[in-house]
């Protein structure tokens, strides 16, 4: 992929951020792109090798304060990493998205002491973490959690299951989501979240089970029985555990996937823009019809106004400034505009697009992975209806601003 800064997003990219440009699409270059046909072949196990040398680098504490060894970039810096990896491959930017989230619970409503624990770790590549929430017969309704946790004595109680968890087989410590009060206690309060290590009895790490697409990549199911965890565990306080849940997703979930289907999209359009140029067409080629440019031009389309919506998005949030509705719109439609995309690319392809050896077969694969996480499409577009009616109250760009220990001043800084 090219090196070259779009012109549209110098406004919210600084040198530093720029240097990280270069420097993500030359790992990927060297480390990742290598390594995406052994991914794909991979159908049965998890990718390792990648994440280590992004640990390596300390990308997984890109957000992470200085104080806790993290590289305290921001979030705008965050985006570049993910998009620039997701345009050599979705399941590397998957797994460093991935930890993002439970990152940044650690981060907004960790202890002193947790932080002191887990973030530095984070930071050296020595631990990844996890956030579980989804089970399998409830999907987005946390509200219906079966999961539950009972006060013992100093130590919590933990017996549920938990789906669809990115960086399952690859984490050191999961962030649980579980109720502890009853059904008929409203969400807002029933729920807490906890710090449960991968190697407390009782719990169990499913085999890994491949997906459609970002192969390699690990998204299992964890299985708690009876797992003890001290008081000290909880994230947070009792009864937070939905807000723990719900500002990671929308502060780190949604501008992350917006990031991943930042990177696929650029790829797919790109693969599909230098097939055109090059399908021979009688005396020219594909690109010289007519109605092919008009579909072509509407992919560029998409692609510009999905770069700016992202990073946009991520740049009111480094400045602290309310954007929760912009960060959750950047996942929305990114996700929208890159499918679109990809249909019209798996179509300009003809045959070409379903050869198992041609990147677009695998890029639409990809691309249908950003629509479930951190809430579908429909999801999203309940959020915009109350933002647009201003039924919500919540703003968690500014409630938990001041927590963060980033400052827009600190990238300026080399």
């Amino acid at each position: 992929m090219p090196t070259t800064l779009p012109t549209a997003l110098r406004p919210y990219l600084t040198p530093v951020h720029e240097r990280l440009w270069q420097e993500a699409d030359a790992f990927a270059a060297e480390h990742v792109a290598p390594r995406v046909k052994h991914m794909e072949a991979m159908l049965g196990k998890v990718e390792r090798k990648t994440a280590e040398l992004m640990g390596a680098r300390g990308w997984f504490a890109i957000t992470v304060p200085a104080a806790y060894g993290g590289l305290a970039k921001g979030h705008v810096a965050k985006t570049v990493l993910i998009h620039r990896i997701a345009t050599v491959s979705g399941a590397a930017a998957a797994i460093l998205q991935a930890s993002q989230i439970p990152v940044g619970a650690l981060v907004h409503w960790g202890s002193h002491e947790q932080k002191r624990l887990w973030l530095p770790q984070v930071a050296d590549g020595t631990v990844l973490p996890s956030i579980a929430v989804t089970e399998p017969a409830m999907g987005g309704q946390i509200g219906g959690m079966q999961a539950v946790a009972e006060r013992d004595g100093d130590t919590w109680v933990i017996t549920g299951s938990k789906v669809h968890i990115g960086n399952s087989h690859l984490a050191g410590v999961h962030v649980v989501i579980a109720r502890t009060a009853p059904l008929e206690v409203p969400a807002s309060r029933a729920l807490t979240a906890f710090l449960v290590e991968r190697n407390r009895r009782g719990l169990t790490v499913r085999p890994h089970r491949p997906g459609l697409g970002l192969h390699g990549f690990s998204c299992g199911r964890l299985d708690l029985t009876r797992v003890r965890v001290p008081v000290a565990n909880v994230l947070g306080d009792v009864g937070q555990g939905l807000n723990v849940a719900q500002s990671s997703s929308i502060l780190y979930g949604r501008p992350n996937l917006a990031a991943v289907s930042l990177g696929l999209h650029e790829a797919i359009v790109q693969t599909t823009s230098r097939y055109l140029k090059h399908r021979p067409r009688y005396s020219g080629a594909l690109s010289d019809l007519a109605v092919v440019r008009d579909r072509i031009g509407d992919m560029e389309a998409r692609l510009r106004a999905a770069r700016i919506l992202t990073y946009q998005a991520v740049h009111l949030l480094d400045h602290d400034l309310p954007c929760d509705t912009d960060l959750i719109n950047s996942k929305y439609l990114g996700h929208q505009w890159a499918g679109r995309s990809g249909r019209d690319a798996m179509e300009l392809h003809g045959a070409q697009a379903l050869d198992a050896g041609y990147p677009m077969e695998r890029l639409w694969r990809d691309i249908q992975h950003t629509h479930p996480p951190a809430g579908t499409g429909d999801f999203q577009r309940i959020h915009l209806a109350k933002a647009a009616l201003q039924e919500d109250p919540i703003e968690w760009s500014v409630q938990l601003a001041a927590q963060t220990a980033w400052s827009p001043q600190d990238a300026t800084v080399a």
